[in-house]
């Protein structure tokens, strides 16, 4: 129940308020009387299926909502500079500091040809279920990272 009330006071804050990142979400939670550890922060975050948007004001934490799936789809897609592969693995290159939210999207795609992400700074290895699919996940990336 503490994990679900937590994840339920991150949401009621982040609708609220305007958070730039995880550290500021710690200390809102903090000033709630929820202490938590960074790791289990950052567990929430990404079941939460938390996404960091820039806005007018800057970077901003973000609930995923269905209706704006195609905002961020566009945001995502403008911090992709480019897609490459060898015969087992696909490289996603990003702007700096961008990686875990591209893979992060990509994560949540939940396509069965994807097995997972693995997100560095400015790269995300994206791991194919098969490699005989490379091509395929590849367009379907590029697809979903589409601003249209």
């Amino acid at each position: 129940m503490q994990k679900q009330a937590r994840q339920m006071k991150i949401r009621e804050l982040l609708n609220r308020c305007e958070v730039g990142n995880q550290h500021d979400l710690m200390l809102l939670l903090e000033d709630n009387g929820i202490k938590v550890a960074q790791a289990t922060l950052s567990r929430d975050c990404s079941e939460l299926g938390l996404v960091r948007t820039r806005g007018l004001k800057g970077y901003r934490l973000m609930l995923p909502e269905e209706n704006t799936g195609n905002i961020i789809k566009g945001l995502v897609g403008m911090e992709v500079l480019s897609l490459h592969s060898n015969e087992t693995t696909i490289i996603v290159r990003t702007l700096t500091g961008r990686a875990h939210g591209v893979g992060s999207f990509i994560d949540q795609l939940k396509n069965p040809m994807i097995l997972g992400t693995i997100a560095g700074d400015d790269t995300v290895i994206v791991i194919p279920s098969s490699v005989s699919q490379i091509s395929q996940v590849i367009s379907y990336i590029q697809e979903n990272l589409s601003k249209n």
